[in-house]
């Protein structure tokens, strides 16, 4: 009966660290935690490419991979927004949704010209966006 109970905990563990990092589901965010723009501001006129300077309270920023409570990282989402669905799932990494899992709070954005959106989703160790999710208003700057 002992080794049975043993060997049922053995398989459980084994089942839970082979978990996908989806599987487990999304991390409670802090309360007042916030993400925002430095700079640029809403309405902005820019070069390109531009300097996009992330901000964050309530919170510390931590590299992807590493499970820190109250930390995350920076994920940029350009010219698109993040259905319900995508905000429980890891976010995806493309041309539109930008990871900063090194624990970035800045860099050189290019774009072509003309009107673009951008936001802040602040993710936790496995890209999942926090619960509830801890992002920016959607901003527009103009590309000249």
């Amino acid at each position: 009966m002992m080794q049975s109970m043993a060997s049922r905990r053995t398989l459980l563990l084994a089942l839970l660290i082979s978990l996908p990092a989806a599987a487990l589901g999304q991390t409670p965010a802090p309360p007042n935690a916030s993400v925002y723009f430095i700079s640029p501001k809403d309405g902005d006129t820019v070069g390109s490419p531009f300097k996009v300077q992330f901000g964050l309270s309530g919170m510390g920023v931590a590299p992807a991979g590493v499970e820190k409570p109250n930390t995350g990282h920076h994920h940029l989402i350009v010219d698109t927004t993040l259905s319900q669905e995508e905000l429980k799932q890891p976010i995806p990494s493309d041309s539109k949704h930008l990871h900063f899992g090194g624990g970035q709070t800045e860099t050189m954005l290019t774009l072509p010209r003309g009107q673009h959106t951008l936001q802040l989703v602040l993710g936790d160790w496995t890209h999942i966006p926090f619960n509830p999710p801890i992002m920016s208003p959607v901003i527009t700057v103009t590309v000249k």
